[in-house]
C-alpha cells in the first residue's frame, strides 16, 4: 500500500507539472503542404493569420514540445508563427514565461519570407551551465540560452565542448545569406528522422539543428550577450 500511494504522489505530480500544447484558436486554415515552420520577423507583409496555439506546464524536453506544436500547427496549415504575449491589467506587453504562453500562427507565401542573416546560433542545453569554444574564444551558455556570432564570408568555424572526451566539429556556411544552427548537449539526444523538422547533423554533444526548431527555441530561450 505504502509503495501504491509513493506511485499515486508521483504520477500526480507529473500531472501537474506535464505540458499541454491545443489549438485555442482557429481562425481559418491553410492546405500548403510546407513542411517548415519558421518564426515570423515583424517585417514580414502579406502573412494570413490562421489561428493560436496555447502551451501551458513546464517541460525540458523541447523537442517533444516543439513536435507537437508543429503538428498543431500543420493541422490548419500554418507555415510561420510568432509570440503573443499576455498583457498586464494596464495593457503592458509581459515577456514570455516558458511555463505558459501563447503562438500565434499565420500562413507566410515563400516570396514574403524574409531571407536569412549569415549568422552562426549555438543554443545551450536545457538543464546546466556548458562552457564552450569557438574559434579559440571561450563561452559560457547558461542553461536555455543561446549566443549569435555574424558569419565571415569563407572563414571555417571550429566548435568545440572544453571536454576530455568532447565533441570538435568544424563548419562553414555555403553562402553569405546561410545560417548555421547548433545545440550543445549535456546528454545523449536521438536525431528526428521524422521529416517534420527538428534534429540532424549529430556529432557527440554537439548536434546541427533543422531551422524550424532552432526558430522555436530562439523564441523560448534567452539571447546571451556575451
Amino acid at each position: 500500500m505504502k509503495n501504491l500511494a509513493i506511485a499515486l504522489s508521483v504520477f500526480c505530480i507529473q500531472l501537474c507539472y506535464a505540458q499541454k500544447v491545443y489549438l485555442s484558436k482557429i481562425e481559418k486554415t491553410n492546405d500548403n503542404t510546407d513542411k517548415f515552420l519558421y518564426k515570423k520577423a515583424d517585417a514580414i507583409k502579406g502573412a494570413e493569420y490562421l489561428g493560436e496555439i496555447d502551451v501551458q506546464g513546464f517541460s525540458n524536453d523541447d523537442a517533444a514540445v516543439f513536435s507537437l506544436i508543429y503538428k498543431k500547427a500543420k493541422e490548419i496549415g500554418a507555415n510561420t508563427f510568432s509570440f503573443k504575449p499576455f498583457e498586464n491589467i494596464t495593457g503592458i506587453p509581459q515577456p514570455l514565461n516558458p511555463a505558459n504562453y501563447k503562438i500565434a500562427l499565420y500562413y507566410t507565401p515563400k516570396e514574403n519570407l524574409a531571407g536569412q542573416k549569415g549568422m552562426l546560433y549555438v543554443f545551450a542545453s536545457s538543464d546546466k551551465n556548458q562552457k564552450i569554444n569557438i574559434n579559440e574564444k571561450d563561452y559560457v551558455l547558461t542553461p536555455r540560452s543561446y549566443l549569435t556570432q555574424e558569419i565571415i564570408p569563407g572563414e571555417v568555424y571550429t566548435i568545440s565542448t572544453k571536454k576530455l572526451l568532447g565533441s570538435i566539429i568544424k563548419v562553414q556556411a555555403k553562402n553569405n545569406d546561410e545560417n548555421l544552427y547548433f545545440q550543445v548537449s549535456s546528454a545523449k539526444v536521438k536525431s528526428d528522422t521524422s521529416g517534420t523538422g527538428g534534429l540532424n547533423l549529430k556529432s557527440g554533444d554537439i548536434i546541427g539543428l533543422e531551422r524550424s526548431y532552432a526558430d522555436f527555441l530562439s523564441l523560448i530561450y534567452v539571447q546571451n550577450k556575451q
